[in-house]
């Protein structure tokens, strides 16, 4: 199965509940307090089961963890004045590490792990320092000689969003000179750089979510004059549209899953966001369905117990959520889009207006909503 998911893991690192690229797998933290343990989710057979990875000694609440294809989960620990990182995996009752080396902590360091790498076998982190330079590490999938350095940016970096379906693009929000911008990493070629969102100039433009196969761009940015929503096709001359619907949802709304294998169609990709301020996720989150072809916005209900406000959609359109509780420490639901209204009818009044000429994404103009 196929599937793309983008969690929460955009803007604030992988969450809670992380999904694998290729939607196989999954892994969170479970336990609570002083007893929290990895916990691996298979999620590509016929009924969804979790295998607890516990070791000798509980993990830290800051530890994050990352499924990879092959059933293995990455976990990152900060242990005294390092990153560490391993492999962890089920080996009977027992739980098997392999290390796999530390980045240095150094001061005013933050690491994150980046979301899921399309190719299911490599993970990347993202070091960034106090003197406003951002690295990125590969530490799974590389050579035997540890994390690897492969790309050295200039500027703060945040968020992390895949291009495409091999793991060469990464896309990440760089904020300098007082303004924050999208930007593409060529992991391939050293870490070359070439801008990605350039709205306005001196608007902050953020990429949320892509999807490698339609080139769908879920964006943020100020540039109509206040922080919106917006979407654009990577690759493409058509403009950035910031749609009324989804303004009506709050500028703070996070797309966290969009539907796979619709090449060429991007407009016909479904959209599923998580809205915030609603009671953490539990059974009070909200989220919303959107296609960017509709001009409708369905708004549910979470289910309850929804896992770190992930999901997948599949192929065929069918919205896959993660939940936890007490009667079921293991389950998914499955949502499929409604049918959006028809438009409304509108009479012409006059010569229609002249179209405008298509310019790129990264220096489009704003378009009007719809």
């Amino acid at each position: 199965m196929t599937a793309c998911a983008v969690t929460t893991a955009v803007e604030t690192g992988p969450a809670p509940f992380t999904i694998a690229a290729d939607g196989s797998y999954a892994a969170r933290l479970a336990g609570d307090a002083d007893a929290r343990y990895p916990e691996r989710w298979t999620l590509d057979g016929p009924e969804p089961y979790a295998v607890p990875l516990p070791l000798e000694q509980p993990e830290e609440a800051d530890s994050e963890v990352l499924p990879l294809a092959d059933g293995r989960v990455l976990i990152h620990r900060r242990v005294a004045d390092r990153h560490a990182f391993a492999l962890l995996y089920p080996t009977g009752p027992r739980t098997g590490e392999l290390p796999l080396g530390s980045v240095p902590a150094g001061e005013g360091l933050h690491v994150s792990l980046l979301p899921p790498s399309p190719d299911g076998r490599s993970a990347y982190a993202l070091a960034v320092a106090a003197g406003a330079e951002t690295v990125v590490w590969r530490v799974a999938g590389g050579g035997p000689g540890g994390p690897e350095r492969v790309a050295r940016i200039p500027g703060r970096c945040t968020g992390g969003v895949w291009l495409d379906r091999t793991g060469r693009l990464l896309a990440l929000d760089r904020a300098q000179g007082g303004r924050t911008k999208a930007i593409a990493v060529d992991l391939g070629r050293a870490g070359e750089i070439s801008p990605l969102l350039q709205i306005a100039e001196a608007s902050n433009d953020r990429l949320l979510l892509a999807d490698p196969d339609s080139g769908l761009l879920l964006i943020r940015s100020d540039a109509p004059g206040e922080q919106r929503l917006g979407w654009g096709v990577l690759g493409s001359s058509r403009p950035v549209r910031f749609p009324d619907c989804l303004r009506a949802e709050g500028a703070t709304a996070v797309p966290f899953a969009v539907q796979p294998g619709q090449a060429l169609m991007p407009e016909s990709c479904a959209v599923a966001l998580r809205l915030p301020g609603t009671g953490g996720t539990g059974p009070g989150e909200a989220l919303a369905l959107w296609r960017p072809a509709d001009r409708h916005v369905f708004r549910l209900g979470g289910p309850p117990g929804w896992l770190g406000g992930a999901g997948l959609w599949t192929h065929e359109g069918r919205l896959r959520l993660p939940y936890a509780t007490p009667d079921v420490p293991c389950g998914i639901i499955g949502l499929t889009i409604p049918q959006a209204p028809p438009p409304p009818v509108r009479l012409a009044s006059g010569p229609r207006p002249a179209a405008t000429r298509p310019v790129p994404l990264q220096q489009a103009p704003l378009a009007a909503s719809r």
